[in-house]
C-alpha cells in the first residue's frame, strides 16, 4: 500500500488534493499533517473538522519552539526582505521539516503540498523535501488547477468546503507575522480597509518598552524574563495595541512576479529595532559595516526558504561571533504606529562618555590638538585631484611627442 503525507490546512486547495492524490496519482492512503507555528486555534479546528469529514488521518506537529528559535536567529541577523521582517518565509521550512519527519516516521512513500506554480511556497517546501528519498507531489501545480476549477470540483464531489469561499482575503499567520493578500488588495492603487488588521490597532497612543538581550537573544521585556514563544506573543499584543508593525509592500517573488502584500509584525518590529540599537552601541564600525552584507545574504536565503543550506551555517558563524557582546537593554518608544530606539545600555559599549564629551580636555592622553595632524591629511588626495582638474589646460602633444605650438 502506498501512502502520501499532505501538508494540510483544511482549506480549498488541500481539501481538493486529498481525492486527487488517490484518483490522479494512485496513492492508496493520504494522511494530513498540520504543523503548529502559532496559527490561531480556529485554523486547527478547521483542519480537524475537514479531516474528519474526509475520513482523513490527521496529525498535528508542534513546532512553535523550533520556529521561535529561527525567529531569534532572524533578530541576530537583523533580517528583513524589501523592508519588512520575514515571517511566512521563515515558517515554511520549519513546516516542511515537520511534515517530512512525520512522513518518514509513518513510512510514507511521498509528500505533497497544495501550492500553486506562481508562488514562493512551492520552492520553500521542496527545498527541504527534495533532500529526502520520498517523491514530491504538487497536484495544483502539476494539474494546472485554477481556483474556479477547484470550487466546481469540490461542489461536484460534495467536499467539506464552503464552495471554496475562505473569506475576502488570503491570510497566513504564525507567531512572527500575519500576512494578508488577495481580493482587492491585489490592486496596488487600492487603499486597504482597517478591517484587514487584527494584530495592530489604529495607530495612536505612546509608551516605551525595554528589551533585554543576552548574546543577541531577547530574554526579557520590561524586566520580566520570558521564554521565546511567550515573549513574542506578548510583544505582538503589547506593541500591536499602539499600531506598531504594519507593512504595505510591492514584493518581488522568486519567480519574478511582483505582488502586493500587507503584513502585521509588532513583536518583530520591536525586537529588530531594539537589537539593532544595541548592536550600534557595542559593535565596532568595521563589524557593523561588514555585518550588513552578511545580513543581506542571510535574509535573501531565508526568503528563498534555504535556512538549512550550508551557507547559512557559515553566515551564522560570523553573526554568532558578533553577538557575544550584544548583551544589555535597549529602550524603544512606540508611538502612533512608529517604533524607534530612544536609549540603550550595555557593559560592552564601545563608547566613552568622557572621551566623547565636549566638556572634557585631556582624556587617556588624548588632547583636542592631537587631531590637527589628522585634519591636515584628511581629504588630501581629494584636494590634490581637484587642483589637477582646476589647473590651466596643458598644450597638446603631436604624435611624435613634440609640442604642436611653433
Amino acid at each position: 500500500m502506498t501512502t502520501v503525507a499532505l501538508a494540510f490546512s483544511g482549506g480549498l486547495d488541500t481539501t481538493v488534493c486529498v481525492p486527487l492524490l488517490k484518483e490522479e496519482y494512485g496513492y492508496d492512503d493520504v494522511i494530513g499533517v498540520t504543523v503548529d507555528v502559532g496559527q490561531p486555534a480556529s485554523e486547527f479546528e478547521e483542519a480537524a473538522d475537514t479531516a474528519a469529514a474526509l475520513g482523513l488521518d490527521h496529525h498535528v506537529v508542534d513546532a512553535k519552539d523550533e520556529f521561535a528559535e529561527l525567529c531569534y536567529g532572524a533578530v541576530k541577523a537583523n533580517a528583513t526582505y524589501q523592508g519588512y521582517p520575514l515571517g511566512t518565509a521563515l515558517a515554511r521550512p520549519v513546516i516542511a521539516d515537520g511534515i517530512l519527519e512525520l512522513a518518514l516516521e509513518e513510512g510514507c512513500d511521498a509528500v505533497a503540498h497544495g501550492c500553486t506554480g506562481k508562488g514562493n511556497d512551492q520552492l520553500r517546501f521542496e527545498a527541504v523535501w527534495r533532500g529526502s528519498e520520498l517523491d514530491v507531489i504538487a497536484p495544483v501545480r502539476e494539474l494546472g488547477l485554477t481556483r474556479q476549477w477547484e470550487i466546481d470540483y469540490a461542489a461536484e464531489r460534495d467536499l467539506p468546503v464552503e464552495a471554496g469561499n475562505e473569506g475576502v482575503w488570503s491570510i497566513d499567520q504564525n507567531i512572527w507575522s500575519r500576512a494578508v493578500e488577495g481580493g482587492q488588495l491585489e490592486a496596488p492603487s487600492y487603499v486597504p480597509p482597517e478591517d484587514i488588521y487584527e494584530w495592530t490597532a489604529e495607530p495612536e497612543g505612546e509608551t516605551t518598552i525595554d528589551v533585554t538581550f543576552e548574546e543577541g537573544v531577547p530574554v526579557a521585556v520590561d524586566g520580566e524574563s520570558m521564554a521565546p514563544v511567550e515573549l513574542i506573543e506578548q510583544l505582538n499584543e503589547y506593541a500591536g495595541a499602539f499600531g506598531v508593525g504594519r507593512t504595505d509592500v510591492m514584493e518581488d517573488r522568486m519567480l519574478g512576479l511582483k505582488v502586493r502584500e500587507n503584513y502585521e509584525h509588532p513583536a518583530a518590529t520591536v525586537l529588530l529595532t531594539a537589537h539593532q540599537a544595541l548592536e550600534d552601541l557595542v559593535l565596532t564600525k568595521q563589524e557593523r559595516s561588514f555585518k550588513k552584507g552578511i545580513e543581506q545574504e542571510w535574509s535573501e536565503k531565508a526568503y528563498e526558504g534555504l535556512v538549512f543550506a550550508p551557507l547559512m551555517d557559515a553566515l551564522e558563524g560570523f553573526i554568532d561571533e558578533t553577538q557575544d557582546v550584544v548583551t544589555g537593554t535597549a529602550t524603544v518608544r512606540v508611538h502612533a504606529g512608529s517604533c524607534r530606539a530612544v536609549a540603550r545600555d550595555s557593559e560592552y559599549a564601545v563608547y566613552s562618555e568622557e572621551m566623547a564629551s565636549f566638556n572634557t580636555e585631556d582624556v587617556a592622553g588624548i588632547e583636542q590638538a592631537d587631531a590637527t595632524g589628522v585634519a591636515k591629511y584628511h581629504g588630501l588626495q581629494e584636494r590634490l585631484a581637484n587642483e589637477v582638474e582646476a589647473a590651466p589646460e596643458k598644450p597638446e602633444l603631436a604624435p611624435d611627442g613634440s609640442g604642436t605650438d611653433q
